[in-house]
């Protein structure tokens, strides 16, 4: 090889630029700057014999200025063509992240992936109007149907790759299942992961959503969430909990998904406990049946469907509240699957009861039941509460809710009911705005059958969250360490706790981020409370996720009749 350099060196200048300038190495082939052919092999036989045979008459009289007058202009001309490949990449590889950009904001919204064509000629309408210059470069933006669809594509399998590369470093994890039919009544398995990684980082994504043709029984609902778990590649010892809807095919203990994903577990030699949990918001929403007041539901159920049932005594009774210049203008629909929707009738009832009355009165309706005092006064209370109760549940919803967080809310409606109570018995209304309204009507207001209904409720909440308060002390680790009982807690975390609370450090941390924070804090010397805070974290409270998702599908979803 030196011998082959050294002989090149020694050359002549003609020799050297035939060799060196006329031709350039373009994918593994001698390509000729001069015409444009290309030699297979870049050996000096072939570039030789090449010149020889087409250029040497053309070039062979040019001096050394010339020479170099000659490569400075084929220098010039290989830069100019690199160039103008160069400007279009940028411009190709613009369109093709703007076409990604606009699919992920499609899916986003649950739209048609034909939306992706509409947007497009409002983008090109939009560019005329505004930069006309640049049309070509919003033309050159693909968003037809099957451009979209596979771009979505592309974009949730890179999601799933993210989302098996984060599971490799999940301390632990927890999975959210619910199970409802969409409007071909086909069943839908939906199921959420949130894991927390080394640095307790948490991580809350869909794991899958599963059609279910035939029967959903808690063996048919395992399959499906063990596939789930076995396809992103996660570890069964490091799940932590399982959060349902509390159906008996999922929480049941032995045939149910419960029982079986802990049998899998015992199969896998995993010696930590599954921790099961039924949904705290469907547990709220049970709770308020415990009122035992549906007979004043159904009676304003009756009327509320005697005025929209029928689309004439709708139009009628709008046209009636604006006529007598109500602050409403209409009656909502009351719909039992809708967590607030009883709340929302029942408000707008009791605020245009006089107006009801009076239409069903013209409409030739008895109104005896909606004009007792007593019945009004049930109203009104259950009213105040369901309006409590939406409040709380509220409260509930959302992403990415720490289980320590919801479970205080639950704790402190329980506390609040306590208080409430003992202000009915004392006929203090403060917190009842329209049973104070009906007070004010009435000289002896039922308070001791309303304080009654108040410890009820209490009671279903304390028998319902039992095994929340079970937890209390490992919650506790997790939304307040520095006050939790050393001598009570696990014997493995009592040395680590020790060292927590004594240090000032941690403790002015602790004050500055919050608990929720916290726990990405706590020092590597620390093993056993990073993982206890890890697997709670980890923890799902309840399937808003899930019903979140049915929601959605639901509303995207059309049947198409045959």
């Amino acid at each position: 090889m030196a011998k082959r350099k050294v002989e090149f060196e020694n050359r002549s200048f003609q020799d050297r630029w035939e060799a060196q300038y006329m031709f350039a190495d373009v994918k593994s082939k001698a390509v000729c700057l001069l015409c444009g052919d290309s030699v297979a092999v870049m050996k000096e036989y072939n570039i030789r014999r090449h010149y020889e045979t087409k250029h040497q008459d053309r070039y062979k009289h040019l001096d050394m200025t010339q020479r170099l007058q000659k490569v400075e202009e084929f220098k010039r001309s290989l830069v100019s063509q690199q160039a103008m490949f160069t400007k279009a990449k940028p411009q190709i590889e613009a369109a093709v992240k703007a076409s990604f950009i606009v699919a992920a904001e499609v899916a986003k919204s649950a739209r048609p992936f034909t939306e992706g064509e509409f947007v497009k000629n409002c983008m090109i309408k939009v560019c005329d109007a505004v930069c006309p210059e640049k049309r070509q470069a919003f033309l050159n933006v693909s968003l037809s149907r099957n451009t979209v669809a596979d771009r979505v594509r592309h974009l949730a399998a890179n999601l799933q790759q993210q989302l098996v590369g984060k599971g490799k470093d999940f301390m632990a994890y927890s999975l959210a299942a619910d199970e409802s039919t969409d409007t071909s009544d086909t069943a839908q398995l939906s199921v959420f992961i949130r894991g927390v990684d080394s640095s307790l980082c948490v991580t809350e994504e869909f794991l899958g959503l599963h059609p279910m043709h035939g029967r959903t029984t808690g063996k048919d609902l395992f399959e499906e969430v063990s596939r789930c778990v076995d396809k992103m590649g996660l570890p069964w010892d490091k799940l932590v909990g399982l959060t349902t809807d509390g159906a008996p095919a999922m929480c049941g203990q032995k045939s149910g998904l419960v029982g079986r994903i802990r049998e899998k577990m015992k199969e896998e030699n995993v010696t930590s406990e599954l921790t099961a949990y039924h949904c705290i918001i469907h547990r709220e929403s049970l709770c308020g049946k415990a009122l035992k007041m549906e007979h004043v539901m159904s009676i304003i159920a009756l009327a509320v469907n005697l005025i929209r049932a029928k689309g004439l005594n709708h139009r009628q009774f709008k046209s009636f509240l604006e006529e007598v210049g109500t602050e409403y203008g209409d009656l909502p629909h009351h719909t039992e699957v809708r967590w607030l929707s009883q709340g929302k009738v029942l408000e707008r009832f009791f605020q245009l009861r006089e107006e009801i009355c009076e239409f069903m009165e013209i409409k030739g309706k008895g109104t005896a039941e909606l004009r007792n005092k007593m019945f009004l006064c049930e109203v009104a209370f259950l009213c105040d509460i369901t309006s409590h109760l939406n409040a709380l549940n509220l409260q509930l919803q959302g992403r990415g809710r720490v289980i320590t967080d919801m479970y205080a809310t639950v704790r402190a409606f329980k506390t609040k009911l306590r208080l409430w109570e003992t202000q009915m018995l004392q006929e203090n209304l403060s917190h009842f705005p329209h049973c104070q309204t009906m007070k004010e009507q009435l000289a002896a207001f039922p308070t001791t059958q309303f304080a009654e209904k108040l410890g009820i409720l209490g009671a279903d909440f304390t028998r319902r969250f039992a095994d929340f308060e079970a937890q209390k002390s490992r919650f506790e680790l997790l939304s307040n360490p520095f006050a939790a009982d050393v001598e009570n807690a696990p014997s493995d975390l009592q040395m680590e706790l020790i060292e927590l609370q004594s240090s000032d450090t941690l403790k002015a941390k602790y004050e500055s981020v919050g608990a929720a924070e916290f726990p990405r804090f706590i020092p590597d010397t620390m093993p056993q409370l990073r993982s206890q805070a890890a697997q709670t974290l980890s923890m799902f409270g309840s399937t808003y996720l899930c019903e979140q998702l049915f929601s959605l599908m639901k509303m995207t979803k059309t049947s198409v009749v045959k």
